[in-house]
Order: C-alpha cells, then sequence, then structure tokens
C-alpha cells in the first residue's frame, strides 16, 4: 500500500520563495490589507470569495480592455455563471502588448535539430499580415477558423491573427486522419482551413494532400484553404480548390489591429478525445482564458518574461494552448515538431540545453520512457538554465518523480492535472511549497476543488470523485450545436446537481496536497476495495520486464469481477508462469491481494488517444461485448491496430461467458 508519509524530494529554498511570482502577489495583495501567512489560507480566501479573487488577478496582472467591467460575478452557480460582464476586450491584444524585451517571442525546433527564432516584432508583423488577409476572406467576428497544422510558429501566428479579428479558432493536428478531422471541425462550420501538405514525424514524411482532398470534400462551408508548404518539392496544388499559399499572404503596411468582443466571446473550440461518439466541440471565451491561464501560468508555473517555456505537445492537445498562453506572460516559448524518440529518446533534452530551456512541460508516458529505457539526461546533456519541470497527461508515479529528481536534484518538478474541459490545470505546481513523492503539491487557486465520496459529501485522506463546487471563469461557455444545453449538463452535472464532477478520482491529503488515481469511470473495484488504475501501473510497470500496461475491471462476467491486466513486454521479455508469478506477487504485495489480476495477456501495444491517454473505458466496454466500432473510433487512436488484440479476447471471453 501507499505510504502515510511520503518521501520530500524538493523543497523551496528562501531565495526561491522570495523571488517567486506567488510571493509578490501575496506582497501586493498585502498593499491592499489582504494578509495571508500561507498558501492554503491564500487558496481558502481565493475560492471564498470568488469576486474578490478574480478581481484581483485582472488588477494585478492590468488586463488591457477596451471597455471595463460592470460586475465581476453575475451568478454564483453552475452551469449559467456569467464573469465580468459589460467587458469588452481581446486575448490577442493581451499578448501582442508591448514586450520587445530582447528575447524571442517564439524559438522553433524540429527533427533535423535546427533552431529559429521569431522576434515579438515579426510575431506582431506576421499576425497583422494573416489578419488583414482572413479579413479580405471575408472571415468576421464569429466566423470559424480550422486548422491542420504542426507545432510550428505558423500555428501561433494564425491563431492569434484568428483572435484579433473575433473570429474561433480550432485545430487539429496533421497527425488526425480525414475522418477524425471531419468529425470534430464539420461541428462548427468554418469558412477557412489552414493546413500543411506534409510533415515529418520519426524521420518519414507524411504526404496530407489525399487527406486534404477528404477534408475539403467533408467541409462544404469552406471558402478558403492556406497552405502552409513543408515539402522539398515544389506545391502543385495537389488536386485542391480555392486555395491561397501561406507565403502568397499580403505583407500589412500597418500593426495588427484587435477587435473589441465581450468577455464570454468564443475564443476557440477544443475537442474532447472522441474515443466514443462524435468529440465534444467545448467553446472558451477571450476573457475567461485569458485571465486563467495569467493566473496559472504565473503564480503556479512561476514563469516570468526571462523564461522559456516547453511542452512538447500538438496543435490537437490542450496543452498547446496552455504552451501559446506562456506568451501572454512575455515569457519565449519553445515549439518542438517532431516525434519525441526520434532519434533516440534523448532529443527532447537535448532541445532543452541547445534552446536554454527554464522550464520543460511534458507527459507523465514520456518520463516513464525515459526512466525504463535507462535514460540518463542530466550526465549527457548541461540543463543548466533549467529549474522546473512539468508532468500531465496521466498521474505521475512515485518512481517517475525520484526519476525526475535523478535528472537534476535542484529542479522543481511540477505535476500538474486538469483538463480540456476547462484548458487549465486546477491542481498543480506552487513554487513555495515542498515536492512529496508521487504528489500534485496543491488545489490552484480559484479551482474550488473537492474529493467527493459516492454520498456527496467531501472527504480528505481518501480517495474520491474530483469535483469544483464554484464556478471557474474557464468553465465552457457551452458546446457548439448543443443549444438547449443538455450535452454539457449531462457531461459534468449529473451526479452531483450544481457541482462539476471532472470524471478523475483524487485523495486530498491532509497537507494539501493531491493524488490522481486515473478515471473514475475506469475505476477497479475489487472484493469492495476501489483502486485508481494508476496504482496497478506504478506497480506493474516498473518491472523491467514490463514497458506498458492496462487494467480493467469486468463487472457483470456471471454475476462476478473479473480483471484482466493487459502488458506490453520489454524487449526479450517473455510472458512465462514465472514472469506472471512475479508481476501478481508484486500486486498482492504493493497494492493488496485483491488487486491480483484474474489473467494477464500479453499485447503489441496499449491503444492511446491522440494526445497519449490509455483507452481504458473503450476497451472495457469492447471487452463486455460492444462493437468495436461503436466503443470508439479507430481514427481518435494514436495506433489504430492496437486494438486488434483486444478484440480477439473480447471474442475469446463471449464465447466462455
Amino acid at each position: 500500500m501507499r505510504p502515510s508519509e511520503p518521501e520530500v524530494l524538493w523543497e523551496p529554498t528562501a531565495k526561491t520563495k522570495k523571488q517567486a511570482n506567488i510571493t509578490h502577489y501575496l506582497e501586493w495583495l498585502a498593499s491592499r490589507d489582504l494578509h495571508f501567512r500561507e498558501y492554503e489560507e491564500l487558496r481558502r480566501w481565493s475560492v471564498g470569495e470568488l469576486e474578490k479573487f478574480w478581481e484581483s488577478i485582472w488588477e494585478y496582472f492590468d488586463v488591457r480592455a477596451i471597455k471595463p467591467y460592470s460586475k465581476v460575478l453575475s451568478r454564483r452557480k453552475m452551469p449559467g455563471a456569467r464573469w465580468f460582464a459589460g467587458a469588452e476586450l481581446n486575448y490577442a491584444e493581451n499578448v501582442l502588448g508591448e514586450k520587445d524585451h530582447g528575447d524571442p517571442a517564439i524559438i522553433c525546433a524540429g527533427e533535423d535539430g535546427k533552431i529559429s527564432e521569431v522576434t515579438w516584432q515579426e510575431l506582431r508583423t506576421r499576425t497583422s499580415s494573416v489578419a488583414a488577409s482572413l479579413t479580405e476572406m471575408g472571415v468576421r467576428k464569429g466566423d470559424r477558423v480550422s486548422a491542420y497544422l504542426p507545432n510550428i510558429p505558423e500555428a501561433v501566428v494564425a491563431f492569434l491573427a484568428c483572435a484579433s479579428i473575433g473570429a474561433t479558432w480550432a485545430s487539429c493536428s496533421p497527425d488526425f486522419g480525414a475522418p477524425s478531422v471531419i468529425d470534430r471541425l464539420e461541428q462548427i462550420d468554418p469558412m477557412v482551413l489552414i493546413a500543411v501538405d506534409g510533415y515529418k514525424y520519426g524521420g518519414r514524411w507524411f504526404d496530407r494532400l489525399p487527406v486534404l482532398r477528404e477534408i475539403q470534400n467533408g467541409l462544404p462551408t469552406l471558402k478558403r484553404t492556406i497552405i502552409v508548404s513543408k515539402g522539398e518539392r515544389e506545391f502543385r496544388g495537389g488536386g485542391l480548390r480555392d486555395l491561397t499559399m501561406w507565403e502568397d499572404l499580403p505583407r500589412a503596411s500597418s500593426e495588427a489591429t484587435f477587435e473589441p468582443v465581450p468577455f464570454d466571446h468564443p475564443l476557440w473550440v477544443l475537442y474532447s478525445s472522441g474515443t466514443t461518439g462524435l468529440p465534444k466541440p467545448i467553446v472558451h471565451g477571450h476573457g475567461g482564458i485569458l485571465l486563467e491561464h495569467l493566473k496559472v501560468l504565473s503564480l503556479h508555473n512561476d514563469l516570468t518574461a526571462a523564461d522559456r517555456f516547453f511542452w512538447f505537445t500538438s496543435t490537437g492537445w490542450m496543452m498547446w494552448n496552455y504552451l501559446v498562453g506562456g506568451l501572454l506572460l512575455g515569457s519565449t516559448i519553445v515549439l518542438y515538431d517532431g516525434s519525441p524518440g526520434f532519434p533516440d529518446l534523448d532529443v527532447l533534452w537535448r532541445l532543452a540545453d541547445s534552446s536554454k530551456m527554464t522550464f520543460f512541460g511534458t507527459s507523465a508516458a514520456y518520463i516513464n520512457s525515459c526512466m525504463k529505457a535507462g535514460l540518463r539526461p542530466g550526465e549527457t546533456n548541461r540543463l543548466k538554465q533549467l529549474r522546473g519541470v512539468g508532468s500531465t497527461g496521466s498521474p505521475l508515479s512515485r518512481e517517475g518523480f525520484r526519476w525526475v529528481y535523478g535528472v537534476k536534484r535542484d529542479v522543481w518538478l511540477a505535476s500538474i492535472s486538469g483538463g480540456t474541459d476547462l484548458c487549465t490545470a486546477f491542481v498543480g505546481g506552487c513554487p513555495t511549497l515542498p515536492v512529496y513523492s508521487g504528489e500534485i503539491q496543491c488545489r490552484c487557486l480559484g479551482a474550488d476543488v473537492h474529493s467527493f465520496d459516492e454520498r456527496g459529501k467531501p472527504v480528505v485522506g481518501q480517495v474520491g470523485e474530483l469535483v469544483l463546487t464554484s464556478p471557474m471563469p474557464s468553465m465552457p461557455l457551452f458546446f457548439w450545436g448543443d443549444p438547449d444545453g443538455r450535452r454539457y449538463r449531462e457531461s459534468y452535472f449529473e451526479m452531483f446537481p450544481g457541482v462539476w464532477r471532472h470524471g478523475d478520482w483524487v485523495e486530498i491529503t491532509e497537507r494539501g496536497s493531491c493524488i490522481i488515481y486515473g478515471r473514475s469511470d475506469a475505476t477497479l473495484k475489487r472484493m469492495g476495495v476501489r483502486m485508481g488504475t494508476s496504482e496497478i501501473y506504478r506497480v506493474v510497470e516498473a518491472l523491467p520486464e514490463v514497458a506498458d500496461s492496462l487494467a480493467v475491471d469486468l463487472e457483470g462476467l456471471e454475476g462476478r469481477s473479473y480483471m484482466p491486466l493487459f502488458v506490453v513486454l520489454s524487449r526479450g521479455a517473455r510472458l512465462d508462469e514465472a514472469l506472471k508469478k512475479k508481476i501478481r506477487q508484486k500486486i498482492s504485495e504493493e497494492i493488496s491481494p485483491r488487486c491480483v489480476p484474474d489473467e494477464i495477456f500479453a499485447v503489441p501495444e496499449i491503444p492511446r488517444t491522440l494526445s497519449g491517454k490509455k483507452l481504458e473505458v473503450p476497451i472495457k466496454k469492447i471487452l463486455l461485448g460492444a462493437e468495436p466500432t461503436s466503443a470508439l473510433s479507430r481514427d481518435s487512436l494514436s495506433n489504430p491496430d492496437s486494438i486488434d488484440r483486444f478484440v480477439e479476447v473480447a471474442k475469446r471471453l463471449s464465447v466462455e461467458r
């Protein structure tokens, strides 16, 4: 079982505490006669006095607004809260203000190892050019502009141009197949598509022209397609229609202008993973995202204009939007377009050195891969400037925490968890608190996070449903195409009316730290013990013979609980009886004998979404007899062929029932 007192891996020095952004914020509050002795006292105020807290964020960060607000929060209820009524602003204006401090706005790199930079002036000029071109194409405030772009500077420019004229942005990564793109974008009727003709990944060139033809045919509302050509040969059209080349967009003759929009005007549409049914088109507003990202990136990620901020992501994951938010604080954002494992797993750590990165964000899966491969980036790279490491996407094990501190002893590890739904983390880092092995440091300011038991009562020191009991400005405005809000309410408010149920298992410790145990709808219920899947993965994947794993509890098979465990074996390992016994013994000793799997299967791969999450719930449905086509969309997977082995197991189980 998990030890009651985990190891302290890092503690902030007096200098770190003094220089932290959150300390400066506390001093600013004190000058207004608001005094807080410790973080938890500040946090309780931030959720107890929502209006005062969010108004302080507006004032502290000196938000640029065209019109002032008349009231901070019109209704403190969910859904239906309305923030900063009367205010008019523009997200892009708050990015592209006066931020020429000598450092570049963007550093970008690819698999060829070459690094290039975009200055703040270049970013403003390019944004102005693309904005003017979109306007000439007929794009107006409220129209939708879609993108099919990798993580390159053109994507950032196109997004800011779109925001500056009040249009609404939606992006898909070019590794998405045509059906996934169409499933997402046809819901919002985009007017313009900005796309690449292909991309490189893992040393290979992937031609996207055939896919683009399908996308054009599937999106009848498109009036224009802008092509960013990345191929080595001259682009010749590829049978596409209504084309404009990115390099042919006219250069703007003046600085960017910014369309004033209401606080809750749609900024972008993000999509749920789409593993079951159509992906939910989640709409966020200019003002809500602006305030939330200023707060979380400054006070919780501790970013300043002196930082070089990186997160390994694609444009199809909310962490890309989160990364772009670093520009709000004047930070240099570092983009990487390519595979994190090509030519080897050290490539991102080499980028940390060459770009002088100060904050390295990645996924728990990547950290686990580095750990399993025996990588020692602290020995092969200097990492002199690196002061922070971020982890998200899935729970990071205690072993993963310790591995990070083997990379650099004095680094601050900010493990975070949140979601596409709010485009932020609501449990995360704090540079003035210690880091405990396997634990997220705190509940974030302004995020009224609790752990609810089955009766809807808050609990501490035990696992429960992660809920939010108060609204946040970055909560979805609505789902596109959901006029009466039914789908929105069903997604978050059915279990606990008036309370946001996020769908994760969380434990809030007596110290105020948090432990995420995975998705609550993938919970293992074994002989009265409720267990998050991350506990199983932590133990199983610590074995050198196991590279990856997936566990599901199949309630209902002959009236009993039946739990299969699927493992991806490390090179050279065999799933013989000796290894099965070793796995079962490890689970029995470190978790509980009740959590020992009924059967263990070797599989080539664990199915994952395009953002890297394990498909626990869809696999569970398939194993219980659902048709694969109804349980998931193969096109939403990063490795669609991985499903085949699970379908084979499902057929065997159906025969045995």
